[in-house]
C-alpha cells in the first residue's frame, strides 16, 4: 500500500481583483490481493473568491472535506486480451480525464470545455457504478454505467448516466473517442431534456515533447449546443533542469438565446518547476477575450509540497 499527500497554496490576480487558495489532498492505493487493486481520495479546498475558475484543474474548492475517487478495479489479459472492471466512484471516463493529465501539468485551470460554468463538462464530474474494459493492447473499448457522484459545485440531477470510449494506441500517439449521456448540472426549472456529448481526443509524446488535446459537441440540455477544443503543449529537455514549459490555446462556444451566448478563446503560457525538499512551483499567464469582445489577464502561482510514503 503507498499513501500520497499534496498540500498546494496558490494566488491569482486578474486585472484589480485577486484570489488566493489552498487545498491538500490525500491518496491511500494498493493491491488488496493478486491483481485486485483499490484507490481511495479525500480532498479538502477553499478559496477567497468563489466565482473564479482559478485552480479549478481538477479539484473543488467548497471549504469542506470531500471524497473524490474510490474504487477498486482488476485486469485480466487472458490469450493477449485486455479485460478490465472497476467498481465505485471514480472519475466521468470522457476523453482525457484522469487527474494527473490536469492536476500536475503545469496548467493551474481546466481547460474551457471542462469547466461547467461555460455549459460543457467538468473536471470534478464523478460516476459512482461499474466500468468495464475490454479490448487489446493497441485498441480497446470502455464503458461506465452509473449515477452522478459529483464534487463541488456543478453536481448533476440523479439519474442513469453512460458513457462510452474507444481508445486507439500506435507508437507514441493515443486517440480516442467518447460519448456521454446524461442528466445537466442546471436545475430542472431552467433545463430541461439530457445532456449530451460526442468528442475526439489526441495526445503524442516524444524527446521531452507532448502534445495534447480534445474536440467536443453536444449540448448542456435541449434547445442549446456548446462546442470548442483545447490543445496543450508541454516541453521539457535535459538542459532545461527542472523546469517544464507549458502552453494551452483553447476555444468555447455555448449558442443559445444571443443575450446569454458565450464565446470565449484563452491562450496561457506557464512553466512547472521542481524545487527542494519535494516543492513543486507551478506559474501561469493568461489573457481571455469572451463575447463582449473584453479582454482579462490573469497571473496564476502555486507552491505545492508533495508527500509520499510506500
Amino acid at each position: 500500500m503507498s499513501v500520497e499527500a499534496d498540500v498546494t497554496a496558490g494566488y491569482s490576480r486578474y486585472g484589480d481583483e485577486h484570489l488566493s487558495a489552498i487545498a491538500t489532498q490525500i491518496r491511500s492505493f494498493g493491491e488488496l490481493k493478486d491483481g485486485l487493486r483499490f484507490f481511495l481520495e479525500g480532498v479538502w479546498g477553499n478559496r477567497s473568491d468563489d466565482s473564479s475558475d482559478a485552480f479549478s484543474a481538477a479539484y473543488p474548492y467548497g471549504g469542506r472535506v470531500t471524497a473524490m475517487e474510490a474504487y477498486a478495479e482488476q485486469l485480466f489479459s487472458p490469450k493477449g486480451a485486455l479485460v478490465g472492471f472497476r467498481a465505485g466512484r471514480y472519475r466521468t471516463p470522457f476523453g482525457i480525464y484522469n487527474r494527473s493529465d490536469y492536476a500536475y501539468s503545469g496548467l493551474l485551470r481546466a481547460p474551457l470545455v471542462r469547466y461547467a460554468s461555460y455549459f460543457a463538462l467538468s473536471n470534478t464530474f464523478l460516476e459512482q457504478g461499474v466500468d468495464v474494459i475490454a479490448g487489446i493492447p493497441q485498441l480497446n473499448v470502455e464503458t461506465s454505467l452509473g449515477v452522478p457522484g459529483d464534487a463541488g459545485d456543478a453536481r448533476r440531477r440523479p439519474g442513469l448516466d453512460s458513457v462510452t470510449r474507444v481508445q486507439a494506441y500506435y507508437g507514441p500517439v493515443i486517440i480516442g473517442a467518447s460519448r456521454i449521456t446524461t442528466n445537466p448540472s442546471q436545475p430542472a426549472t431552467f433545463a430541461q431534456g439530457r445532456a449530451v456529448f460526442n468528442g475526439l481526443d489526441l495526445r503524442w509524446m516524444q524527446n521531452g515533447f507532448q502534445v495534447s488535446g480534445e474536440w467536443l459537441s453536444g449540448q448542456p440540455f435541449d434547445g442549446t449546443t456548446t462546442g470548442g477544443w483545447h490543445l496543450d503543449a508541454s516541453v521539457h529537455r535535459p538542459r532545461m533542469g527542472p523546469v517544464t514549459a507549458v502552453l494551452r490555446v483553447e476555444r468555447l462556444d455555448y449558442d443559445t438565446a444571443p443575450k446569454f451566448a458565450i464565446h470565449a478563446q484563452r491562450q496561457t503560457v506557464g512553466a512547472r518547476v521542481r524545487l527542494p525538499h519535494e516543492v513543486t512551483a507551478q506559474l501561469g499567464f493568461l489573457h481571455q477575450r469572451d463575447s463582449s469582445e473584453s479582454y482579462r489577464t490573469a497571473i496564476d502561482a502555486a507552491l505545492t509540497y508533495s508527500l509520499r510514503i510506500h
